[in-house]
């Protein structure tokens, strides 16, 4: 990536493993408008029709796992050119500070080892062998099928609120076999290009890099969407993105075509009335509480935005006072000052001011965050660092604000998960977590209800049955 002498940054497309470079088109990024230039999308360049079979669909599994484990040791941003470039443009571009975004650049060392990929894909697949092949099965019957985790087609419309989401893509894409090609999202249309362009330098005629285009096209363009979204290109649409966003794609889905949607969540807290036991305890549960909430200056669908607390009014105006303490702080992921609430939020609370003692606030609009108690949860989006607390006589009370669009529940104490779990299943959560540990995964879970890459690819079967 380079500026050019009217300071529009030079964002190049990787067309079938090939870099390619251009100032055809014009765009603007999502938060800043700042200026950016691509090359001329040419769409019937970006894959190979279905009459022949992806570069990637007959390599062996352990040969792609080698590619990924060495990008994953050329991934270091200090030695990394193209990462270092990345994190320069990523800087005019993004509300994180260059302290964050370095700190994103390191989370593929834990993914990207052997290790972790094959624990991953055993416990998404039971085992390695059905990706490289047919894997033949008998039944109670005797009947016999032969199955295979079949390569898929994919379109990736990426998410750009964290480099090592990109990074992450390519890592599944590449395991899954697939023909791709990502959507650079306007929030980042850099690190996608760095890490293929780290893996062109380690092997540049790979057949895991012949099976990859990323190109930026303005979102919702129907020109370019109603052209590849379609069955006879692709099997399916890999959306990440907020509710327009996914709305939009989901308006392509057709017999044959379909979505896999990772689409906007909000997250919460539930904190027991064990966190008052002693000053030391409620200190402790308020850092974890801001730790959670501040993930990417809450721009995560993992960053609780509302917290139900078991106890007295008092007790719980003491917490929030502790929290709002805890909110103005520099973390991995977060910064001490962050964007300022949107106006929304501050003429929500601005209102609310006037209705004491149902409501308090703790803090102001200056992006050291902001805390809300109400007797039930606020109508308005929390963000910004803004957290809004509601006070519960029991733990389970907080379950039924629990919905299909509440992806991850930080509870406190652990022991007390198991009070609520079953609950906040039944209410469509897809993770609960101990307080504090929003963002930690444990390698092979499932995300968002779902295994991803049991998902992406096509099961098929050679069915022998008499």
């Amino acid at each position: 990536m380079t500026t050019t002498a009217t300071t529009k940054i030079k964002v190049p497309h990787v067309v079938r493993g090939r870099l390619v470079w251009g100032e055809d088109t014009e765009y603007l990024s999502r938060d800043f408008g700042v200026p950016f230039v691509t090359p001329k999308l040419i769409l019937n360049e970006l894959f190979p029709t279905r009459a022949e079979p992806g570069p990637a669909f007959d390599v062996p599994l352990s040969e792609i796992i080698d590619l990924l484990v060495e990008t994953g040791q050329q991934l270091s941003l200090e030695t990394n050119s193209y990462l270092q470039e990345s994190l320069e443009m990523t800087l005019q571009v993004s509300q994180l500070p260059r302290r964050v975004i370095e700190n994103t650049f390191q989370r593929p060392s834990h993914f990207l080892t052997r290790e972790a990929l094959e624990y991953r894909l055993i416990n998404t697949f039971g085992s390695l062998d059905v990706l490289d092949g047919w894997v033949e099965r008998a039944d109670p019957h005797g009947n016999v099928c032969r199955v295979r985790a079949f390569p898929p087609r994919l379109v990736h419309m990426m998410a750009g609120n964290s480099p090592s989401s990109a990074m992450a893509s390519i890592a599944d894409a590449a395991l899954c076999k697939a023909v791709n090609v990502f959507k650079m999202p306007s929030a980042d249309p850099f690190t996608l290009v760095a890490v293929l362009r780290t893996m062109m330098d380690i092997a540049p005629d790979h057949p895991v890099l012949r099976s990859m285009s990323a190109v930026y096209w303005r979102g919702g363009d129907a020109s370019v969407e109603g052209t590849l979204y379609r069955s006879q290109y692709f099997d399916k649409l890999v959306a990440w993105g907020g509710g327009p966003a996914i709305e939009n794609a989901a308006k392509y889905v057709a017999p044959g075509f379909q979505l896999i949607a990772f689409d906007p969540k909000v997250s919460m807290a539930i904190i027991g009335k064990e966190a008052f036991a002693t000053a030391g305890t409620l200190e402790l549960v308020a850092e974890l509480a801001a730790a959670d909430a501040t993930i990417f200056n809450q721009d995560a669908c993992v960053a609780p935005r509302h917290v139900y607390v078991e106890g007295s009014l008092e007790q719980v105006d003491h917490f929030c006072a502790l929290l709002y303490e805890r909110l103005g702080i520099d973390r991995t992921f977060a910064s001490a000052v962050g964007p300022k609430p949107p106006s929304d939020i501050r003429e929500s609370v601005d209102g609310l001011r006037f209705l004491e003692p149902d409501y308090r606030i703790w803090g102001d609009y200056d992006g050291r965050g902001l805390v809300v108690r109400s007797p039930e949860p606020v109508d308005f989006h929390p963000t910004n660092k803004t957290v809004n607390v509601i006070a519960v006589e029991h733990m389970a009370d907080a379950t039924a604000f629990a919905t299909v669009a509440t992806q991850t529940v930080g509870v406190y104490p652990t022991h007390r998960k198991v009070e609520v779990r079953d609950a906040l299943a039944s209410a469509g959560v897809q993770r609960v977590v101990k307080l504090g540990s929003a963002l930690k995964h444990s390698l092979g879970s499932p995300h968002d209800g779902m295994y991803p890459l049991h998902r992406m690819v096509n099961w098929v079967a050679d069915d022998d049955a008499e």
